[in-house]
C-alpha cells in the first residue's frame, strides 16, 4: 500500500503564530504529531508520505502516487478538510478520516470512505486487517480507552524539521477534571493514561538523533493529571536525560492551576527543563468558575497561584473565556486588570462555545439555545449558542479586552512586569542559532522602524539588554509575539461583526 497522510491547513488565529513564525523563517509552530504516530503504526512494507498543508501544498503527483489518503484534523481545520476531501474524490482516491473532527462529527462526513474513529491504537489495526483481506467496513469505533504504553515513537523522518518552530511529544491522555465546556474528557476520558519513563526518554532521544535542538511541547491537555508518577518517574528521567545531553531541549506544556500547590512538583518541572506552562484560568469571576465547574480554580487566590508558578521560573500562558451565563458586564475591565497585574504576557482570550457532546452542549440543547456547530475557533465571534448577556454588549466587550491587552503601551508594560521578577531555573543550551540572529535583525527593522510600536520596542530592547541581559532573547520573543497578536486582532477579530 501507498499511504498519503494529509494534515489540513490551520486558519490564522492567535494560536497559529503565523506572523511570529515569519521572523524565524518557519512555516508552522508544530508538526502533526497524531499523523506521525499513525504512520508508525502502519505495516512494515507500506510506503508513507506526509503532506502538511501548513508548510506546503498538496500536489497532484502526491494524489496520483497514493492508494489511500489518511486525513486527521481538529474542528478548526474543517474548511481545509472539506477541500482536501473534495480534491481526493475528484482524483478518484479513497479517503480514510480520523482524529477529533471525524470522531465528534461522524454524521457530517458521508463522503469519506472509511472512518477510523476514537484512538488509533484501538481502531487502526482492525481496519488494516480488513483492508488487507479486502473487506474493510466504513466505520471503526470503540468505547474502550487505548493503552498508550504501547504507542510507538512517531515517524519523524516524514517531516522537514527546518519548517517547524517546535517539536512535540505526548506523555498522557485524559484529564481528571470535567469542565462543562471541555471535550477532552469526552474524547480521552477522566482517568489520565500515561506512557512509561522509558517511552518518554526514547521519544526525546529520537528527536535528538534527528538533530533537533530547541523547544519541545508536551501536548498533554493536563500534564500534571497524575502527579505521583510524574514526580517519582517521569520528571527525574527527563532531568537525567537532559543533563546527560547537556540540555538540548527546553520544554513547555499545559497544566491545571492547582499545580502551584505542589512546590516539589514545580521544582522538578523547572529542573527538568520546563520554562513555560499554559493554564486554563478561564475567568477571575468566582461565579463563572462555579458555573463551568472549573474545580482546580475555585475558591483560590488566582493571582497568587500564577505568581507561584512564575516564581519557579516558568512563564504562565493563560487561557481566558468570556460569555458565561453569570458573567457581569464588569467582567471586561476585571479580566483586563487581572491579565495586566499578573504579567501574563501570552493571554489567549476567547468567547465561550459548546463543542459537541460536552455537558455544556447538552445543557444548552435542553434549554433551546444552540445555534449551529462549533467552528473550533473561539476568537472568530461565532458563538454557537445564544448568550445570556446581550450579544452586542458581549462582542463589544470582548473586542475591547483583546484590543487593550495587545495595544503596544499596555502589552509592553506587561512584558516588563513579567521580566522584572522572572528568574529562570531551567537550564538550557546557550548556543545561538542563525535563526535567532535573523529574528533579532528582522524585529529591529520591522518592529523598531516600521511598526507603530517602535518606541516601546526600543525601550524594551535597551531595558532588557542592560538590566536583564539573560532575558534579552525572551524579551525579543515577546515583542514578536505581541506583533502577531495585534496583527491577528486587526486583520480578523476587529473586522468581524
Amino acid at each position: 500500500m501507498k499511504i498519503l497522510l494529509v494534515y489540513p491547513h490551520y486558519p490564522d488565529t492567535f494560536w497559529s503564530f503565523r506572523h511570529a513564525l515569519k521572523f524565524i523563517s518557519k512555516k508552522a509552530a508544530f508538526p502533526p504529531l497524531g499523523l506521525l504516530t499513525v504512520a508508525a503504526m502502519l505495516p512494515d512494507g507500506w510506503e508513507r508520505k506526509l503532506v502538511d498543508l501548513n508548510v506546503g501544498p498538496l500536489n497532484e503527483k502526491d494524489l496520483e502516487w497514493c492508494d489511500y489518503v489518511f486525513i486527521s484534523a481538529m474542528s478548526i481545520q474543517r474548511e481545509s478538510t472539506n477541500a482536501v476531501i473534495a480534491r481526493c474524490k475528484k482524483a478518484g482516491k479513497k479517503v480514510v478520516g480520523g482524529g477529533p473532527l471525524f470522531t465528534s462529527y461522524t454524521d457530517e462526513f458521508s463522503e469519506v470512505d472509511h472512518l477510523v474513529l476514537n484512538e488509533a491504537e484501538n481502531t487502526l489495526r482492525p481496519f488494516i486487517e480488513d483492508l488487507v483481506n479486502g473487506t474493510p467496513r466504513r466505520i471503526y469505533g470503540t468505547s474502550e480507552w487505548a493503552d498508550i504504553s504501547k504507542t510507538p515513537t512517531p515517524q519523524w523522518d516524514l517531516i522537514n524539521f527546518k519548517k517547524y518552530a517546535s517539536m512535540n511529544v505526548q506523555y498522557s491522555r485524559g484529564c481528571p477534571y470535567d469542565c462543562e465546556f471541555c471535550d477532552i474528557t469526552v474524547l480521552y476520558g477522566r482517568l489520565p493514561r500515561t506512557k512509561s519513563a522509558g517511552q518518554v526518554v526514547s521519544e526525546l532521544e529520537s528527536l535528538y538523533q534527528h538533530g533537533w535542538k530547541g523547544s519541545v511541547f508536551f501536548v498533554d491537555d493536563n500534564f500534571v493529571g497524575n502527579k505521583i508518577k510524574l514526580k517519582r518517574e517521569i520528571l527525574p528521567a527527563i532531568r537525567k536525560w537532559s543533563e546527560e545531553k547537556r540540555h538540548p531541549f527546553y520544554f513547555n506544556t499545559e497544566v491545571s492551576l492547582n499545580a502551584a500547590d505542589d512546590e516539589d512538583l514545580m521544582m522538578l518541572m523547572a529542573e527538568a527543563g520546563f520554562n513555560a506552562v499554559f493554564v486554563g484560568i478561564e475567568s477571575p469571576n468566582e461565579e463563572s468558575l462555579e458555573e463551568c465547574r472549573k474545580l482546580p480554580n475555585k475558591r483560590r487566590d488566582l493571582k497568587a497561584s500564577v505568581r507561584k508558578i512564575q516564581k519557579f521560573g516558568m512563564q504562565v500562558q493563560g487561557g481566558f473565556i468570556l460569555g458565561f451565563d453569570v458573567d457581569p458586564t464588569s467582567i471586561f475591565d476585571k479580566l483586563t486588570s487581572f491579565i495586566q497585574e499578573t504579567g501574563i504576557v501570552t493571554a489567549m482570550v476567547g468567547l465561550l462555545n459548546a463543542p459537541r457532546n460536552t455537558r455544556l452542549y447538552q445543557r444548552l440543547k435542553e434549554e433551546g439555545r444552540l445555534l449551529h456547530a462549533f467552528s473550533g475557533n473561539n476568537t472568530d465571534l461565532s458563538m454557537n449558542f445564544i448568550p445570556k448577556m446581550n450579544r452586542e454588549t458581549l462582542i463589544s466587550g470582548y473586542k475591547s479586552v483583546v484590543e487593550k491587552i495587545y495595544s503596544p503601551k499596555v502589552y509592553y508594560a506587561r512584558v516588563k512586569t513579567f521580566l522584572r521578577d522572572f528568574k529562570p531555573i531551567a537550564a538550557r543550551s546557550t548556543n545561538v542559532k542563525f535563526s535567532d540572529v535573523k529574528a533579532l535583525l528582522k524585529s529591529a527593522v520591522l518592529l523598531g522602524v516600521i511598526a507603530k510600536e517602535r518606541v516601546y520596542y526600543w525601550r524594551l530592547f535597551f531595558w532588557s539588554l542592560f538590566t536583564r541581559p539573560r532575558l534579552f532573547p525572551l524579551a525579543i520573543s515577546f515583542a514578536i509575539y505581541g506583533f502577531h497578536f495585534r496583527k491577528v486582532f486587526e486583520e480578523t477579530v476587529l473586522t468581524l461583526e
